[in-house]
Parts: structure tokens; C-alpha cells; sequence
């Protein structure tokens, strides 16, 4: 395995964070360059003493400029930056050649007007957007495989999309019908001082937010919509739970005329049982986040309720992982032709 040389743009986050565990210890990576506008000059081995002793604690941290992170030899650079700001980095990388792996909002919409409804500013780069993947390697990986710009999926977004993307390209079932609720732990809103993620404002307690308009609602329906090929609106109530990683969702939907659950089980199947992250529960099986934080598994179980004559769908996964790094790492070894589980089991 060729070494390939890699940076992180915004490596001082929670997801910047996880790309510095994953990548560190990924055997054909070499981190040439972190950068973080807070922490240039301090190493890593500083910032995060839970990496103190490893080979790369040493790398020091430098300035977010895009000359600096040319001139490092990275061929491969990793956006953990907020939306608005990552398109600034974009922008100049690939036009200086490198394969950029995004993981904010910047390129996953490809509607600008979408965009603006939902993020409240104008697309940033509509041309880049227009030409980037969608980083869902369960879905779209042979497309990954030569992409320059990778538009990585929000955590939310993981968790509806795998389950539900078969089963609307089988039209399986009524789309208007579909409501999603979602919960997740507290870093999902990144490394924050807000007082509404205080220890004492999430302890022992569980909350609804962004009710009915979440922003991952806007790729959400993008990508179901492309799975059903007709337009997709759903019903999105995201909430906020006391533990510090991990997102369990539950997927109610009308299956269309005559299908059966045994129907919706072969689908999955069909879609997912060669697929090294996707782990299928089946009709008994339930999904529970212990089981998925620290990896890059998505678990997924469903039932079919014959008193209410509706589909349910469940799944797990770890929001910084698979819901973030972790799959921003697969689709690396995607368009490097590793295989994907390389430092990711």
C-alpha cells in the first residue's frame, strides 16, 4: 500500500478530532499537515492528550491558509470546517489539483435555492456543488472512485438514507407517508460553548429542536427524491438526548399496495448484505447505540405492524463516524482503491 499524503483543514472539532484517530493509524496515510486558526504551533500530543506517544503526537498544528496546505504535499486534503467556510477552501484546493473530501453543507445540495432556504445564504460555490458526490459509499461508490470533490453526508442524513434508499428505488413504499424521527448525542452539534449544550441544560433530559425545518432535511429529501425518482417530502423531527455520541432513528411509512414486510426485509437484503458497514438486524433484531459508537457501523432492523398496516424502520450509528469521519475515511479509501474497512474495523 502506497503512502498517500494527507491534510485536515479544521482538525481542532469533534469530527476533526475523530479524522486525526482514524487517519494517524491508517496504514497507507501520511499526515502532512492539521491546521487550525486557534491552535497553530501547538502539536498534537498537546491538543489532544489522548494521542500523546503516538507517532504522529509531534505534528504541530499550522494556519488555515490554502498555501501553506499546498506547499505540505498533500494530495488528498479532509474539510472539517463549518458550512459558509468550507467552499473559501475549496475552491482554490481543487483548482490546485488535490481531492478534497468535504464534510459540511457546502457541496452536498445541488439546488441553490434549496440551499438558501435551508442554510440562509446563497450556495457558495454552485459550479462545485454541481459537480461533487454525494460521499455515501453504500450508494454511490462507483462514482466516488474518480471524484475530485466529495460532498460527505450529514449525520442525520446517514441514518434515513440507508434505509430508506432501496425501498423508494423499489417503490416499496408511499413516499407522501413517511415520517422520521431521529435522536442524537450532544456533539452532534460540534465543539460549541453554547449555553443550550451546557452539561446542566442536556443532563436527564430530551428535547425536539429545529422542529419542522432541520437543514440535513434539505439532502434528505435530495437524495430520497433521486432514489424515488419523483419529489420526496417527509417529515423530519430531530432531538437532542444526553449521552455524547450516537443517533437512533425510527422511520414510519404506508408500504405501497400489496407489499409485504417480507418484501421489505429482501430489499435491504439485496441492497445491503454484501456491505461491509451495514449490518441488517432483520424483523427480530434491534438497533441500540452501545453498539455502534467508536465505529463506522450502521445498524438497520425492520417491522411490519399489520394493525396499522405500516413499515418500520430502525437504525443506529455513531455520528462522528459513520456519520461523519468515518465515512469521509471510507470514501478515502474508495478513491484510492483500499479496501474500505483500512483503518476503519
Amino acid at each position: 500500500m502506497n503512502l498517500e499524503k494527507v491534510a485536515i483543514v479544521g482538525a481542532s472539532g469533534y469530527s476533526g478530532e475523530e479524522l486525526v484517530r482514524l487517519l494517524g493509524r491508517h496504514p497507507g496515510v501520511e499526515l502532512v499537515a492539521l491546521t487550525s486558526r486557534q491552535l497553530a504551533g501547538q502539536t498534537v500530543g498537546t491538543v489532544f492528550p489522548r494521542f500523546a506517544g503516538l507517532p504522529f503526537a509531534g505534528l504541530a498544528f499550522i494556519a488555515s491558509e490554502v498555501g501553506a496546505i499546498v506547499a505540505s504535499g498533500a494530495r488528498f486534503v479532509f474539510l472539517a470546517l463549518p458550512h459558509g467556510v468550507a467552499a473559501e477552501f475549496a475552491q482554490p484546493l481543487v483548482a490546485a489539483g488535490l481531492r478534497v473530501i468535504d464534510l459540511s453543507a457546502d457541496f452536498r445540495i445541488k439546488d441553490p435555492a434549496v440551499y438558501e432556504e435551508f442554510y440562509g445564504a446563497p450556495l457558495p460555490a454552485p459550479e462545485l456543488a454541481a459537480s461533487s458526490v454525494y460521499g455515501l459509499p453504500e450508494i454511490y461508490r462507483e462514482r466516488i472512485r474518480g471524484a475530485q470533490l466529495i460532498a460527505s453526508p450529514g449525520c442525520y442524513p446517514t441514518s434515513v438514507i440507508v434505509p430508506l434508499h432501496p425501498l423508494l428505488k423499489k417503490r416499496l413504499l408511499k413516499p407522501a407517508s413517511i415520517v422520521i424521527n431521529s435522536l442524537s448525542g450532544v456533539s452532534g452539534a460540534g465543539r460549541n460553548a453554547k449555553t443550550e449544550l451546557l452539561y446542566v441544560e442536556c443532563n436527564e433530559s430530551v428535547r425536539a429542536y429545529s422542529v419542522p425545518k432541520h437543514r440535513h432535511l434539505a439532502e434528505i429529501e435530495q437524495e430520497l427524491s433521486a432514489a424515488a425518482g419523483e419529489r420526496v417530502t417527509v417529515t423530519f423531527l430531530p432531538h437532542l438526548i444526553p449521552v455524547n455520541r450516537g443517533i437512533f432513528t425510527t422511520i414510519t411509512a404506508a408500504p405501497a399496495e400489496g407489499v409485504t414486510g417480507a418484501e421489505i426485509g429482501a430489499a435491504l437484503t439485496e441492497a445491503y448484505g454484501g456491505e461491509a458497514f451495514v449490518r441488517l438486524l432483520g424483523e427480530t433484531g434491534t438497533p441500540d447505540t452501545k453498539n455502534v459508537t467508536h465505529t463506522n457501523f450502521v445498524d438497520v432492523a425492520w417491522r411490519s405492524d399489520p394493525r396499522t398496516g405500516r413499515i418500520v424502520l430502525l437504525s443506529a450509528e455513531d455520528n462522528l463516524v459513520k456519520g461523519a469521519s468515518g465515512q469521509a475515511v471510507q470514501s478515502l479509501n474508495v478513491m484510492c482503491g483500499w479496501p474500505e474497512t483500512t483503518a476503519l474495523l
